[in-house]
């Protein structure tokens, strides 16, 4: 059957999908325990929605899947033109490289290097330096003054701030946020938050942010329940 106009424009405007995704982790004991099952999923490009859901609800194994950290027992993930579920691992590492930020709950700084040099260490990740680059972005976080301050120097905001520019070093396509505010006090996790989204919009980035806290999500003007996108979790429910 050939593409109606509004398929087509739909797979334009589309720069994620998800199809019967599916993941189950090991025990000890070598059983295997279904922790992802998601039917199907659409991100549209510059699109931000935030996923809520409790903890250890399967929210950071999608985001994994999703970045290609890992690999799906079966499903489709495609994303900007490309097919995660039928690349090797090395070509995943170097799409994420590229095109995908990632913003960590813990930040994920490294401790023996200054701000400019975390920042400029995740450029490298894809072959690139441009000091100019990350001038720009330790600004864009208010924090240039900052910049040869090691980690361990910086308040928790601050250090989340510099979590948010080195996610944006090489002005990703899609850019995803683990429970990114979870450290963080009230008036912190406004302006981690406000930055964050506003400085997607502003390069043009995708945001998937996924977080436990009704009042992170309700700053999102599209949010999805993640026990009504992932069917492991629907069932679970349903038989308890």
């Amino acid at each position: 059957m050939p593409l109606t106009p509004c398929d087509k424009k739909l797979l334009h405007m589309s720069l994620l999908t998800v199809e019967d995704l599916q993941k189950s982790f090991a025990s000890p004991s070598g059983q295997l325990t279904a922790v992802l099952d998601v039917p199907s999923f659409t991100l549209n490009h510059k699109e931000q929605v935030a996923f809520r859901g409790a903890s250890g609800s399967g929210k950071t194994t999608f985001l994994h899947l999703l970045a290609g950290v890992l690999p799906a027992d079966s499903g489709k993930i495609s994303f900007d033109g490309h097919s995660l579920h039928s690349m090797k691992e090395s070509s995943r590492d170097q799409l994420r490289a590229a095109k995908i930020g990632y913003v960590f709950q813990s930040f994920n700084l490294l401790n023996g290097f200054t701000c400019l040099e975390n920042i400029l260490l995740a450029m490298n990740l894809n072959g690139s330096s441009n000091r100019s680059w990350a001038f720009t972005l330790l600004e864009a976080v208010g924090l240039l003054e900052f910049k040869d301050y090691l980690p361990r120097q910086l308040s928790i905001g601050q250090q989340q701030r510099i979590g948010i520019a080195r996610a944006l070093v090489n002005r990703p396509k899609l850019v995803l946020a683990d429970e990114p505010t979870g450290n963080l006090d009230p008036a912190n996790t406004d302006l981690c938050l406000g930055m964050l989204c506003s400085l997607c919009q502003q390069w043009g980035s995708s945001l998937i942010l996924v977080s436990h806290d009704p009042r992170v999500i309700g700053q999102f003007e599209k949010s999805i329940v993640w026990e009504d996108l992932n069917q492991v979790t629907q069932s679970k429910l349903t038989t308890a």
